[in-house]
């Protein structure tokens, strides 16, 4: 068996097996997440993706998926003491992680797209909001010792008010908010790239292609988030609906897709075109001696170094 046996199953008591089903599905996904969003973030350092600040948000996001990921690894049924209250805010702590990034990345996407602002400049306040207001919100249930088994896994323990007030709510509120603010996002770029369509306009027409690849590299992962988070949150509301009527079928499914977001991120960024370009031996390679020669500089984000490179050697 691989949950702790001096523990009992306490969503199917009848079925303990059940349980057994559940780490096992949560270990092996947050398995596979793990090893995607540690290739995310020896990609990014290895290439110097990270000298552009969409990427730099990328790798927030996958460094917080990272140890999320660890959070799903390390649940198991445990009784209730100092290690499973550890299990409970890791978990609650990296959840609110990987939300906090998924808004922050939304809302640089509005920015640029909607009031063609850049943000960069406020990425110290950005981290704040993405580690020190979730390390808040994490302690809060140590107040009253809301941590401990929480069915299959150490969270918080069966206590609505805590479980809404402390996650529920605000994930409901954020996917919400998520989903109207990414309709927008689209709607106002179809509209601003059809206004750049015709005369021809060279600031126009680089303001395209850099809002284009912004917006490319950075899309897809609020979706990613909304798409991993609909059968958990199913599940929850049944559970809401009929506390002592777990359905197995939901509870699996939102076990299956809860730490699902860290290899569906690795996905999308692995098909990224710049990225596979560079994912030869020999580019990583390269790129790995380089990263290794303190005097070396790699020129994947700067283009016109490579030209003023050759010219000087024409001369």
């Amino acid at each position: 068996m691989v949950y702790n046996e001096s523990a009992e199953c306490p969503l199917f008591p009848d079925n303990p097996g059940h349980c057994d089903a559940l780490i096992h599905v949560r270990r092996g996904v947050s398995s596979i997440s793990l090893i995607g969003c540690l290739f995310m973030i020896v990609v990014i350092w290895l290439f110097k993706k990270h000298v552009a600040f969409s990427q730099r948000l990328i790798l927030y996001l996958s460094i917080a998926a990272f140890f999320d990921s660890i959070a799903y690894l390390m649940g198991d049924i445990r009784p209730d003491g100092p290690t499973c209250d550890f299990q409970a805010w890791w978990l609650s702590f990296f959840d609110w992680c990987v939300l906090m990034w998924v808004c922050i990345i939304t809302f640089n996407l509005f920015m640029n797209v909607v009031k063609t602002k850049n943000i960069e400049r406020f990425e110290i306040p950005l981290h704040v909001l993405g580690w020190v207001v979730p390390a808040i919100i994490s302690f809060l249930p140590f107040a009253g010792n809301h941590y401990g088994p929480a069915g299959a896994w150490c969270w918080i323990v069966n206590d609505l008010g805590w479980r809404f007030g402390i996650w529920y709510g605000p994930l409901f509120i954020a996917i919400a908010v998520l989903v109207v603010t990414y309709v927008y996002i689209i709607v106002t770029l179809n509209r601003r790239l059809s206004t750049w369509h015709g005369t021809y306009d060279p600031d126009s027409e680089r303001q395209a292609a850099m809002l284009k690849e912004d917006i490319k590299s950075l899309r897809a992962y609020p979706f990613i988030y909304l798409a991993a988070s609909i059968f958990p949150l199913i599940n929850r509301i049944q559970n809401a609906a009929a506390p002592d009527d777990p359905v197995f079928a939901l509870v699996i499914l939102a076990a299956l897709t809860a730490p699902l977001h860290g290899a569906m991120n690795a996905i999308v960024f692995g098909m990224d075109r710049e990225t596979l370009r560079k994912l030869t031996p020999t580019q990583i390679k390269v790129a790995f001696m380089a990263r290794m020669t303190k005097t070396a500089s790699i020129q994947e984000f700067h283009p016109q170094s490579r030209t003023d490179e050759e010219e000087s050697q024409q001369e």
